[in-house]
Formats: C-alpha cells, sequence, structure tokens
C-alpha cells in the first residue's frame, strides 16, 4: 500500500524558511493570544447553547468521543 501523497506540482524546489520567520510568527501568536479580544474570549463560559461548534456533550464528534472512552475504560481494567 502507497501511503505517500502525490505533489500536486511536479518542478516545485523546496525551499528552507529563516529561523527569524519561526521566531517572528511564535511572537505574533504570543501577542495574538494576550490581546484583549482573546482574554475576554478565554473568560467566556466554554459552552454556549446557541453555538454550534460547542455541543452540550462537549465533544465535537459524540461518536469518537464515545469510542476513544470506551478504548480508555478497557484500558483501566
Amino acid at each position: 500500500m502507497d501511503l505517500s501523497f502525490s505533489r500536486f506540482e511536479s518542478d516545485v524546489h523546496v525551499v528552507a524558511l529563516s529561523p527569524e520567520l519561526a521566531v517572528l510568527m511564535v511572537g505574533v501568536a504570543a501577542r495574538q493570544a494576550a490581546s484583549p479580544t482573546a482574554l475576554a474570549q478565554a473568560r467566556l463560559p466554554r459552552i454556549h447553547r446557541s453555538d454550534p461548534f460547542t455541543p452540550t456533550h462537549g465533544a465535537f464528534n459524540l461518536a469518537a468521543w464515545d469510542m476513544v472512552a470506551a478504548r480508555d475504560e478497557r484500558r483501566k481494567a
């Protein structure tokens, strides 16, 4: 079985990005996380009943959560 992914373009050259770019991206993410908007969002209740992306059961995919929970219970036994 071939698990490799085919490339969309055959003549693409891989380019190594500079470490400075990684440091820049980490800095941007840190500033965004420390913004007043992000801090206010973090203080909101985790489960909001009218939001479809936060279901009342707390799992994005309830079937997958049940499978993981069952597996963990079997491991404990």
